[in-house]
C-alpha cells in the first residue's frame, strides 16, 4: 500500500555511518570515577551511531534541541541550512535517536516555525504517527522579532515548539504542577467571569462511627463510617462572622476547605448503594488499587442526598511562608518558566540558543525517575546535562567543535564541584558531586593508501583495531581474560577474534579444537591459506580490510564506539603509530 509521506531531494539516500569506537580521554574525567555520565566531543550522527551498540533501547527520555534552519548565523554555529539538507541530516539523526530510546521512553524536539511542521511530519514516519503524544507551545524570553520593524509583515516571534512523541508502551506523564498565589489566582478568575468551586469548609466534621463494611471490585474491604452533627459554612459566611478578608478565611480554615463532585467512580457507585439517600456525611478507609494512593490506606468523604465526592483545597494547593498557591496541572502551553537569568545559568555564554534550566528541569519531571538515562545530541552549553546531573539523572551529552570544552566542561565541573548556584540549583537543593566520562570519536578505520587501495588506518594501535572490527561486525569489544581468541561476544555463544597476522591451517586448527560444538566464531584476517573459509562449519574466516568495505562509508568526517573497556585515548601513540 502507498503511504503518504514528506519527500525531499536525497532522500531514500542516508548515509550508512560508519560505526565507530569511542576512545576514553581519562585526563578530560571530572568527578566521581564509577559514574555512569558520558560527554562525548565530536560529530553527533557518527556518535549516535557508535552508542547505538551498547545503548539500543536503554534511553528513557531525549531531548533535543537542533539548530532552526532560520537563516541566522550565530557566533557558536552556522544555522543556515538548505531546507532539504536540514531534513535529510534531522531524517538520518532522528531514525537513529528512536532505535536509543526506551520502549517507553519520550523524545522531546525543540523547534521554531520554520521547519516545526515539517520535522512533524518526518517524526510520523520515523516514530509513527500514533505515537505523537503533545505539541507544546513554550513562550520564551522577549524577542525584536523580525526585520523592518513596523513595515515587516510579520508577528513578533515569542514562542517555540516542542514536538513530543512516546514509543509504544510510554503511558502517561508523571504529575507536573504550575503554581499562581490565590489571590491572584482568584482575580484572574473573576475578570475571566469563571466562579471558584472551592467555597464550602467543613468547620465540624461531627463523630465519625463504624457503618458497615463492604467490598470493592477486588474483593478488597471498604469500611464505611458515618457523621453525625456534621457542620458547614461558605468561605464567604466565615470571614464576614471571623471579620476578615475572603484570603484570610481560606488561610484560617485551609484544612477544611472543599468542593463536592459528581465523581463516576465504581467506589462512590458502592458507596451509594450501601448508605440512605438522606443529606448525610459518610467518609471510607479502603487501599486505591491504582492511582497516587494505590496501596495506601486512603480515607475518602461523601456528602448529600447522591453521596456527592468531597474534594479538599488542601490537595490542589500549597502553602508556603503563610502562602497559599492554586496548583494547576502542567498543559500544552508554557507561558510561566523564567527566561530572566538565562544567560547567566552555568557561567557560560551561548547566544541564541540557550535554555533556561526550569524548561529541561520540567521535561524530566514530566517524563524521567532519578536513575533514569537522558540523551542531548546536540548538548550545546550543556544544559540538558547540567539539569539532569542536579536531578540525579543519569546522562549522555553530544557536542561538536569547542564547544565540549569551552561550555559544557567549564559549566560541568562548577556543578560537580557544588559552585553553580544558578538555574534550578537552589530548587533541586544541589550541593555537588557526581561526575562524568570524557570520550572522543575514533578517526575513521579504512583509508586509500598511496596506490588508492583501502588499508587500516595508522591512527589504530592493535587494540583500538580489534575493538573496531569487533563492533562492525555487530560484537561487544570485550577480550577473555583466558582464551586469546575470544576478543569480543554477540547474541548467544558467538565470538569474534581479529589478528593482523597471517592465518595458517595448524593456527586454526589449533582454536577448533579448543572450541565447544555450541559456540560460534568469527575470525578476521589480513590473509589465510587457501580453504579456511570453509574448513569448519561454526567457524567463518573473513579477509580483512576487504570484508568491511561494504559494511558503512568511511572516511566521513562531517556529518554535519562505546567500548567496554576501551583504549585510553593517547595522542602521541597515534601520531608516533608507522
Amino acid at each position: 500500500m502507498q503511504r503518504l509521506e514528506l519527500t525531499w531531494i536525497g532522500k531514500g539516500e542516508e548515509p550508512k555511518v560508519e560505526p565507530r569506537i569511542l576512545l576514553h580521554d581519562s585526563s578530560k574525567d571530572y568527578g566521581d570515577s564509577d559514574t555512569d555520565n558520558i560527554l562525548i566531543h565530536g560529530d553527533n550522527l557518527l556518535a549516535l551511531k557508535a552508542l547505538e551498540q551498547q545503548y539500543s533501547g536503554q534511553v528513557k527520555c531525549i531531548y533535543i534541541d537542533p539548530p532552526y534552519n532560520t537563516g541566522e548565523a550565530f557566533d557558536e554555529y552556522d544555522d543556515n541550512l538548505e531546507h532539504s539538507i536540514w531534513l535529510h541530516l534531522m531524517y538520518s539523526r532522528l531514525s537513529l535517536l528512536k532505535n536509543l530510546l526506551s520502549e517507553d521512553g519520550v523524545i522531546f524536539v525543540q523547534l521554531n516555525d520554520e521547519e516545526m511542521n515539517y520535522c512533524k511530519v518526518i517524526m510520523d514516519e520515523i516514530f509513527g504517527r500514533k505515537n505523537f503524544i503533545n505539541l507544546v507551545a513554550v513562550k520564551t524570553k522577549n524577542s525584536s522579532g523580525a526585520s523592518g520593524g513596523g513595515e515587516d509583515r510579520k508577528l513578533k516571534k515569542n514562542i517555540e515548539f516542542i514536538l513530543c512523541y512516546g514509543n509504544p508502551m510510554f503511558k502517561k506523564f508523571n504529575p507536573v504542577y504550575t503554581t499562581t498565589e490565590l489571590s491572584k489566582y482568584l482575580e484572574n478568575m473573576r475578570e475571566n467571569g469563571v466562579s471558584f468551586k472551592y467555597t464550602m469548609v467543613f468547620t465540624n466534621l461531627g463523630e465519625r462511627t463504624y457503618y458497615k463494611t463492604i467490598m470493592d471490585g477486588s474483593g478488597n474491604d471498604i469500611v464505611i463510617y458515618a457523621h453525625s452533627g456534621y457542620e458547614t459554612k461558605s468561605v464567604r459566611q466565615l470571614a464576614k462572622e471571623d471579620d476578615i478578608s475572603e484570603i484570610e478565611a481560606f488561610n484560617k480554615y485551609y484544612e477544611y476547605v472543599c468542593t463536592t463532585e459528581n465523581a463516576q467512580t465504581s467506589i462512590r457507585s458502592r458507596v451509594q448503594e450501601a448508605t440512605d439517600t438522606e443529606d448525610n456525611l459518610y467518609s471510607i478507609d479502603y487501599y486505591p488499587v491504582s492511582g497516587r494512593n494505590k496501596g495506601k490506606l486512603t480515607t475518602v468523604h461523601f456528602v448529600g442526598r447522591n453521596k456527592r465526592l468531597v474534594s479538599w483545597f488542601k490537595n490542589v494547593c500549597v502553602k508556603e511562608r503563610g502562602y497559599i498557591f492554586k496548583k494547576e496541572k502542567v498543559g500544552s502551553l508554557w507561558n510561566d518558566l523564567n527566561w530572566n537569568n538565562v544567560n547567566r545559568e552555568g557561567g557560560v555564554v551561548f547566544s541564541g540558543g540557550k535554555k533556561p534550566e526550569v524548561l529541561i528541569q520540567r521535561i524530566l519531571e514530566l517524563a524521567t525517575e532519578p536513575g533514569d538515562i537522558v540523551l542531548d545530541s546536540f548538548l550545546g552549553s550543556g544544559t540538558t546535562a547540567a539539569v539532569a546531573l542536579k536531578m540525579r539523572r543519569r546522562w549522555i551529552g553530544i557536542e561538536m567543535g569547542n564547544h565540549a570544552y569551552t561550555l559544557c566542561q567549564p559549566r560541568l565541573n562548577s556543578i560537580i564541584n557544588g559552585t553553580d548556584d544558578t538555574g534550578i540549583s537552589k530548587d533541586a537543593d544541589w550541593q555537588g558531586g557526581s561526575g562524568y566520562k570524557f570520550y572522543e570519536l575514533a578517526p575513521t578505520l579504512i583509508i586509500k593508501d598511496g596506490h588508492g587501495n583501502p588499508v587500516f588506518s595508522d591512527k589504530y594501535n592493535v587494540e583500538m583495531l580489534v575493538a573496531a572490527v569487533a563492533k562492525l561486525n555487530g560484537f561487544i569489544y570485550s577480550p577473555d581474560v583466558e582464551c586469546f581468541w575470544k576478543q569480543g561476544i554477540s547474541q548467544g555463544n558467538s565470538y569474534i577474534y581479529v589478528t593482523t597476522q597471517y592465518l595458517t591451517a595448524k593456527e586454526l586448527d589449533d582454536i577448533a579444537r579448543d572450541m565447544p560444538e555450541f559456540e560460534k566464531l568469527l575470525i578476521c584476517a589480513p590473509a589465510f591459506d587457501t580453504g579456511l573459509s570453509k574448513r569448519y562449519e561454526n567457524i567463518d574466516v573473513r579477509k580483512i580490510p576487504q570484508s568491511l568495505l561494504s559494511k558503512c562509508e568511511y572516511g566521513v568526517e562531517s556529518y554535519n564506539l562505546n567500548i567496554v573497556n576501551p583504549p585510553e585515548f593517547n595522542e602521541e601513540e597515534c601520531d608516533d603509530v608507522e
